[in-house]
């Protein structure tokens, strides 16, 4: 079976989007993922189909309601339906190249864009939506972030790169940010390109390529190495 997601959208017309091009774009092609979208304000209330009130207690802005998003998630993903159920969120835990491993693992998501202030708290609990994010900033909506976090699982789903391997020594894959690369010409504006790549001897690239990862992680990422707190 392969992966599928399901977005839970007020706007589903931004997808694919980029989903819809290169890698990620063939592999949907192909069929190696398939995703669907869910238009939220089918399920609003009343004549105008209202998804959104007021926030108890007050304050600016609106609230996405709780009976309109789990409809729409009743919708997509009846009870029988084990996918992870996600919500994009800038409260959520951050997103990680593990657990895009994890969901590429299995049989696909439901991914719910909030808008407006955010979503009822008791849909979260009640539904047992997953709260990821993928940044410590605000966007207007979880569409974005959801087209970021299916990018990242998409690629690594079986046939979508065509090197299986290509993806090995990335950054995170091995807990380091990923070593420079470099190729032709030679020489560009006075800068070469370090002998150790050009020397044919596999096991100095190999070293050099770990040690450059290491030290650009220690310069840019601390947090990534063994002991550090995140």
């Amino acid at each position: 079976m392969s992966f599928r997601a399901s977005i839970l959208t007020l706007y589903p017309e931004m997808f694919p989007g980029p989903l819809g091009v290169s890698l990620a774009g063939r592999a949907l092609e192909r069929g190696d993922f398939a995703l669907e979208t869910v238009q939220i304000r089918d399920f609003g209330v009343g004549r105008h189909r209202m998804v959104d009130d007021t926030p108890s207690g007050g304050g600016a802005g609106m609230v996405m309601r709780s009976d309109v998003v789990a409809a729409a998630l009743d919708h997509a993903a009846p009870e029988a339906d084990t996918r992870p159920r996600i919500l994009m969120s800038p409260r959520g835990r951050p997103l990680t190249q593990e657990r895009v491993r994890e969901l590429a693992a299995g049989e696909g998501a439901v991914i719910v864009c909030g808008r407006f202030e955010g979503v009822d708290e008791r849909v979260i609990a009640g539904r047992g939506l997953e709260e990821i994010s993928i940044g410590d900033y605000i966007l207007s909506g979880g569409e974005v972030g959801a087209l970021v976090l299916l990018d990242a699982v998409v690629r690594l789903l079986p046939g979508v790169m065509g090197n299986a391997v290509s993806g090995d020594a990335e950054s995170f894959e091995g807990g380091l940010l990923e070593h420079p690369h470099y190729t032709r010409p030679a020489e560009w504006e006075g800068r070469t390109i370090p002998p150790v790549l050009t020397s044919g001897d596999h096991g100095a690239v190999a070293r050099w390529r770990h040690d450059e990862a290491e030290r650009l992680t220690r310069e840019r990422r601390p947090d990534l190495l063994p002991g550090k707190s995140r």
